[in-house]
């Protein structure tokens, strides 16, 4: 039997995203995100969800651009201190010796120690409550050569992202592959799967 939680934030595993900002004076930011992900493939968006708080929505707001940059498990601790403090205070990137570059196409700064950024233009805002989700237009994709698979596309494997899990707190590594996407299910499919 099921034990009723009650309506409490839960989803696992969550990404965990950089979100790259720059301030008023040019300074780069960064901070630890995991409420978010893809949200639309036509045009493609990603969605994160921030609360007022924080320095990074204000620079949103502000210059209508961010990144997302993905740790590789190596960089889990990195990637916990830019959620611990606020770049309203600190210096984050000189404080855990990480290097923040312009993105290619927005105005907004990577990680480029991360080997996956995803540049995206800020496309809508919406007031949830104490979060406020961005909706971000994806306007380009960068993945390290090293990280591509024989099709040019990123592998999962050789990023080596980590997820997090809100309720407990914790990091987690990615895990292994269990199959194909879209072909595991076709035993159940009429006249395809096995007969008995």
């Amino acid at each position: 039997m099921k034990k009723s939680l009650g309506p409490i934030t839960i989803i696992f595993p969550a990404p965990v995203m950089i979100v790259g900002t720059y301030d008023e004076k040019g300074s780069p930011n960064a901070c630890a995100a995991s409420w978010g992900g893809i949200c639309s493939s036509r045009p493609p968006c990603l969605a994160v969800s921030l609360r007022k708080a924080t320095w990074t929505f204000r620079n949103i707001i502000q210059r209508r651009a961010f990144t997302v940059s993905l740790p590789p498990r190596k960089r889990v601790a990195e990637a916990d201190f830019f959620g611990m403090v606020s770049g309203r205070d600190l210096d984050k990137f000189t404080a855990c010796g990480l290097t923040p570059e312009p993105a290619r196409t927005v105005d907004a700064p990577i990680v480029a120690e991360f080997p996956l950024i995803i540049e995206c233009r800020l496309r809508h805002s919406i007031v949830l409550g104490l979060h406020t989700q961005f909706i971000g237009e994806i306007v380009d994709v960068c993945c390290e050569e090293d990280c591509l698979n024989a099709q040019g596309l990123p592998e999962v494997g050789k990023i080596d992202p980590i997820a997090y899990v809100p309720t407990v707190r914790s990091y987690y590594a990615a895990g292994e592959v269990l199959g194909p996407g879209h072909s595991l299910g076709q035993v159940f499919i009429p006249d395809r799967g096995a007969t008995g």
